[in-house]
């Protein structure tokens, strides 16, 4: 899956026969993490402190310009003058589409910022653990993200990523947890039974993802690994998600949104709540909703492999994730290529973000076919995951997901197939 995807033979097939046996088939990565990292120069893994702090300073600078801007745009548009020229109605206009600008970018602004921070958790903003540390715990404090406790899990995600027995997050459900029974020969599963949600309704379910779903995970283990006790959660220093030895900076982290907490509630004692919620909850949100965005459409899709027991490995892993041009222009510059340059980052985490570009073009050459990337606007893919992406199979070790009819994208090369029937129906 090297080039981008239409989807448009999808579509063509809409109304034919669906039949597991039609579907593209998929061979694992074959190679060691080291010859992936050998076709990569190594100077593209060195850190720059400078560069990194200047990226900082641009993202910082931006947020203050935007701050700035909102604190002009209420009185502006309450000036005799303005009223006088564009009336009552016009103004009101002016006020409010000055602030869906503000909303927009500052939470681009934002979500730039809590990238930066996610790289200081890599590691990858400077060579120096401790200015990475304390950069990374101010800005992600700064946004409700407790770093320490989010830096070990996501390390961990990292680590073990597709493996359906230890990835932190996006770990699908498979069938049993739906409790669809499995499809043997003569009887045949209508799914409208478990998938008949309206379209409406589904769009409420992924607004409130979008807008939720991290808190939820942070605090309640939301889409995180099925196997981990009801309670787990990123707050509790004794959690399943950490040993001993990181108790202290899971307090501190915890401390950190503790002060947090204590800001906001000051901030709205002394300027109220109208003020909070436009200068800082909205962009908050915001952020919420694009680094979910980005990292479900990361790491979920069609096409990707999840995979049990011998058959995963790092490089594997890694590999099972796509790279998109999310937002175009402004994802880049606002969010540090966060998703146009994904892949490698998964590859090489503490390989700075700046680098990513170059690096993916080496990184591409090598991979080949193995390589994922899907030039599908991204709200239509959020739908399209969204919807195809409901459940994997309880048996086999290399799976991909299937969608509302049960239906999957791809199927494992017939050396890595198992447990599974081969199923040939009518569309619905």
């Amino acid at each position: 899956m090297t080039d981008s995807r239409s989807h448009g033979p999808a579509v063509a097939q809409k109304n034919r026969a669906y039949s597991e046996d039609d579907l593209p088939e998929f061979t694992p990565l074959p190679w060691t993490l080291n010859q992936i990292r050998a076709a990569i120069p190594e100077r593209l893994f060195v850190r720059h402190n400078g560069k990194a702090f200047v990226y900082l300073a641009r993202d910082l600078a931006m947020a203050a310009t935007m701050w700035w801007f909102g604190t002009l745009l209420d009185p502006f548009c309450k000036r005799p003058l303005v009223i006088r020229n564009l009336g009552p109605v016009g103004a009101e206009i002016l006020r409010w589409s000055g602030w869906l600008f503000y909303w927009w970018f500052q939470g681009l602004i934002f979500t730039g910022l809590w990238v930066v921070g996610h790289e200081c958790g890599h590691g990858a903003f400077s060579s120096n653990k401790r200015i990475s540390d304390s950069i990374g715990f101010i800005l992600h404090t700064a946004l409700f993200t407790p770093f320490f406790s989010w830096k070990i899990s996501h390390h961990r995600h990292h680590s073990n990523h597709a493996s359906m027995e230890r990835d932190e997050v996006y770990v699908p459900l498979i069938r049993s947890d739906l409790g669809i029974p499995k499809e043997e020969d003569g009887h045949e599963i209508d799914y409208e039974d478990y998938f008949g949600d309206t379209p409406i309704f589904t769009l409420l379910m992924l607004i409130r993802q979008q807008l939720f779903a991290f808190p939820a995970y942070l605090l309640f283990n939301v889409s995180g690994q099925k196997s981990y006790p009801k309670w787990t959660n990123h707050f509790d220093p004794n959690s399943i998600l950490f040993n001993p030895s990181q108790r202290n900076a899971v307090i501190l982290s915890n401390i950190g949104i503790a002060s947090m907490i204590a800001a906001l509630k000051w901030a709205l004692s002394i300027w109220g709540s109208a003020v909070v919620i436009k200068f800082y909850v909205i962009p908050w949100l915001c952020v919420n909703h694009w680094f979910l965005m980005a990292t479900y459409l990361h790491h979920t899709d069609p096409q990707l492999p999840h995979y049990r027991n011998t058959q995963w490995n790092f490089q594997r892993g890694a590999a099972s994730t796509v790279d998109r041009p999310f937002l175009g222009w402004q994802g880049r510059f606002f969010m540090h290529d966060v998703s146009h340059f994904h892949v490698v980052h998964h590859f090489f985490p503490m390989m700075p973000w700046y680098h990513g570009e170059e690096a993916t073009t080496y990184l591409k050459e090598f991979l080949g076919n193995q390589y994922h990337y899907d030039e599908t606007p991204i709200f239509r893919a959020l739908w399209r995951s969204y919807n195809d992406c409901q459940f994997v199979e309880d048996e086999g070790d290399v799976l991909f997901y299937r969608n509302k009819k049960g239906q999957a994208a791809v199927r494992p090369a017939a050396a890595y197939r198992g447990g599974v029937l081969k199923k040939t129906h009518e569309c619905r």
